[in-house]
């Protein structure tokens, strides 16, 4: 195994080496064997560095600068960050025109921007907007309020978001590489079920998908997948049709695909004498719990009650507690998965 030498193990060997062609063994710290022993050995170690840096960067499994260039080499893009979209409701009056890129903007300072010109027919007038900034930070619950950032004439202030969702961050480097590293264990197969599930992480925002091959009968792919990373991983209906736009881009022209979102079941859970019952103690707890649920729950799969109980005891600060509900191995019909619901501390 290849071990970076020192710096001083550097000067040493340079040392020793000028001076065993020398006809003294007399060393001053400023003699010119010194000053070139310290020299040369100060250009070797940087050029060991590089070495070190490059061997990191063979393999995409400690690739950080390469990495990128790992995955172009199978096709297999690093995904980009996607804007949120969706549409807001405007009190106005009939004929006013709200010009494109009309800027609204949330409580956060969060700004939204209209995609197209539109002139109202009545009242109300239902605008399509996206965020001027791409992210997760885009997302928002309906009936979130906005205002509009230059008032316009015959239009009221104040703006009722819908549900503004398919907003993603630039995906992460850990995420990215799971891909490539899956791509090299598991090669395409001209549309296994490894390959519907690749095919779907590949879309924005995507961190989960499983594929059930026949589920619907002889020739048929149901795929399903979610967005842990957003307010709600249970993805809407027009994040499923970006899904599902993409597989057809790529699935095998006999497949019969449906792209559907997994049934939430938001579980409940009872805990009682905790300790300590501190704050931060309980908010560690609903930490580990929403972690298990990012890690082991899947469409119509159990949830084990051992792993419920495991992840409350590792949570930071835990020392005691009783898992009053469930209170057994929680089951899933098919395409329904758990999904955090709350905590009731008793």
């Amino acid at each position: 195994m290849f071990e970076r030498p020192t710096l001083t193990s550097l000067i040493d060997r340079v040392r020793a080496d000028v001076l065993s062609r020398l006809p003294t063994d007399d060393v001053l710290r400023h003699s010119d064997a010194e000053v070139l022993a310290r020299v040369l050995a100060g250009a070797t170690h940087g050029l060991y560095g590089y070495l070190d840096y490059l061997s990191q960067q063979l393999l995409p499994d400690t690739a950080t600068d390469f990495l990128d260039r790992h995955g172009s080499l199978f096709g297999i893009l690093r995904k980009s960050a996607a804007r949120a979209t969706g549409s807001v409701t405007l009190t106005t009056t009939a004929g006013v025109v709200i010009p494109a890129g009309t800027v609204l903007r949330r409580a956060d300072q969060t700004l939204y921007e209209t995609v197209a010109e539109q002139t109202a027919t009545g009242t109300t007038l239902a605008v399509d907007v996206q965020a001027q900034v791409a992210g997760e930070a885009g997302n928002a619950s309906a009936s979130t309020p906005l205002t509009l950032v230059s008032p316009i004439a015959g239009v009221a202030s104040s703006v009722v978001a819908g549900t503004l969702s398919g907003g993603a961050d630039l995906e992460d480097d850990e995420a990215y590489r799971a891909r490539i590293l899956a791509r090299w264990r598991q090669a395409p197969h001209g549309g296994s079920w490894q390959d519907y599930v690749a095919w779907a992480l590949e879309v924005e925002g995507v961190t989960r998908a499983w594929c059930s091959p026949e589920e619907l009968g002889p020739g048929t792919v149901t795929l399903r997948f979610v967005r842990d990373d957003d307010a709600s991983p249970i993805p809407d209906a027009g994040e499923v049709a970006t899904v599902a736009a993409h597989i057809a881009e790529v699935r095998p022209v006999t497949a019969s695909v449906t792209v559907v979102a997994p049934v939430a079941a938001p579980l409940t859970f009872t805990i009682s004498g905790l300790l300590p019952a501190t704050t931060a103690v309980r908010a560690a707890v609903e930490s580990a719990l929403r972690a298990l649920l990012r890690r082991e729950s899947e469409p119509g799969e159990p949830l084990l009650i051992s792993h419920i109980r495991e992840a409350i005891s590792t949570a930071a600060g835990e020392y005691d507690h009783a898992l009053v509900s469930p209170s057994a191995d929680v089951t899933h019909g098919t395409g329904a998965m758990a999904t955090f619901g709350s905590i009731s501390w008793v």
